[in-house]
């Protein structure tokens, strides 16, 4: 696999809000390709370290070895253990950098757009069970529906549901154009000229489902406030409502200080750039 540095989504504004000195620690939390990562490193040295993670197997091996960097193939579910069994303290700050990396959507073949005709895998790690494929074609009707409006917020859940379950019982649905199709046939005309494909929310529901992303983050935010001293600053960057409901009302449990008021967006440059940033939005937590 050819080596590729990933454009990393508000570079600038997540280094202004975590704010690296000279020798403190940061936590990566979902490293990708390395690009906040190795920003970081610019800011931290020449004591400072990264610690971090990455789930998706075929991205960790992207993640070459460098000097203060330490590199674990593991969900964040784990940061509380692996920060303990490394002794990795103080730590100042953590970042979570939700959703998907180009990658997974150009490069993984594991049917993460319905743009390809790919497999419906959907893992970002290949040694889970649980794929899409297996969400479609075994689970009920009326769990389909579940996750299609429950991580979708897919209006037309319910007739999507149900064509998929029709269409099974003639043969199996393999790919990401199959899944596709029956979407397309499952909405009404007007609903498949919107700005976004009529596709696009069941896939979301599909990935978060087969991910177990919305339990996961939860967790992750957790063990990020037990490792992290009083000051320490949490970074989350997402990508969609659900996230986003998710992080506030975790804000609001915990009674944490958010220091941006409003949440930071890229500008407009950077989207031009980088289309995948144009949802995400920065959120900075002070515990």
């Amino acid at each position: 696999m050819k080596e590729q540095i990933h454009i990393p989504v508000l570079k600038e504004e997540v280094l202004s809000f975590l704010n690296p000195q000279k020798n403190q620690n940061f936590v990566d939390c979902t490293a990708g390709m390395g690009g906040h990562a190795l920003a970081l490193l610019e800011r931290n040295g020449p004591e400072g370290k990264v610690l971090a993670l990455e789930w998706d197997t075929d991205l960790y091996k992207l993640l070459k070895n460098k000097k203060r960097l330490l590199v674990f193939n593991e969900s964040y579910t784990r940061l509380e253990e692996i920060v303990e069994r490394e002794n990795f303290h103080p730590i100042s700050g953590i970042l979570f950098d939700l959703g998907f990396s180009s990658f997974h959507t150009e490069r993984s073949g594991r049917g993460f757009s319905f743009m390809k005709d790919e497999p419906l895998d959907m893992r970002y790690n290949k040694n889970t069970l649980l794929t899409a494929e297996k969400i479609v074609n075994q689970y009920k009707e009326k769990d389909l529906f579940y996750i299609f409006r429950k991580w979708g917020e897919e209006k037309y859940a319910r007739e999507i549901a149900r064509n998929i379950v029709s269409k099974r019982k003639k043969e199996p649905i393999k790919t990401t154009k199959d899944l596709a199709r029956i979407i397309e046939k499952s909405v009404p005309s007007s609903y498949k000229s919107q700005r976004i494909n009529c596709a696009t929310k069941t896939f979301q529901s599909l990935r978060i489902a087969v991910n177990g992303e919305i339990m996961n983050m939860k967790e992750g935010l957790t063990q990020a406030l037990r490792v992290l001293p009083k000051k320490g600053r949490i970074a989350v960057i997402t990508f969609h409502g659900i996230e986003e409901k998710t992080l506030l009302d975790f804000i609001k449990e915990n009674n944490l200080f958010l220091l941006t008021k409003k949440p930071i967006t890229p500008r407009i440059e950077e989207i031009k750039n980088n289309i995948r940033s144009r949802s995400a939005k920065l959120r900075v937590i002070i515990k």
